[in-house]
């Protein structure tokens, strides 16, 4: 397991995102900064077992998608999501600073979960069933590449 990635994401993400401002525009997509962290919200739900979301890889397609998701390969810029309608996601926090703080607190829940049930697997939709280890590669990758997207210069941790 990456210890940096693991601590990256207890220590370092939030207060990287705190400093966005809520009218910041993005390098690409159609997300608002706001839309973004609510998004990435979801994303930590699912991975804690919190939001199930349907499987759709499954066969040769899955097994291509692990590869890419274990690899240091990023994730392309305008990547499409058809979890994400093209509109975008309403607002369902007041405002950017409540939204950080709601993914603060599901990190928090997240890290609990898997401190309780270490064996735990969590379904993902593009990459399946998924361990702690794997969980924190994929949401370390994927706070990168929305870091990345509104011009915030993380240190990127390999492997």
């Amino acid at each position: 397991m990456n210890k940096a990635k693991e601590e990256f994401l207890k220590n370092d993400f939030i207060p990287l995102l705190e400093k966005l401002d809520a009218g910041q525009k993005a390098s690409w997509g159609i997300m608002s900064a706001q839309q973004m962290v609510e998004h990435f919200a979801d994303a930590v739900k699912n991975a804690s077992g919190k939001l199930l979301l349907p499987i759709l890889n499954e066969g040769e397609k899955l097994q291509k998608s692990r590869e890419f998701l274990m690899s240091e390969i990023p994730f392309k810029e305008n990547i499409d999501n058809p979890l994400i309608p093209k509109e975008g996601i309403p607002h369902r926090q007041p405002d950017l600073q409540s939204a950080i703080s709601k993914l603060k607190k599901e990190l928090d829940h997240f890290f609990l979960v898997f401190e309780k049930n270490p064996m735990l697997k969590t379904g993902n939709a593009f990459f399946g069933q998924l361990d702690y280890n794997m969980n924190i590669q994929l949401l370390h990758k994927h706070a990168i590449h929305h870091l990345k997207q509104f011009g915030l210069k993380p240190e990127v941790v390999s492997s």
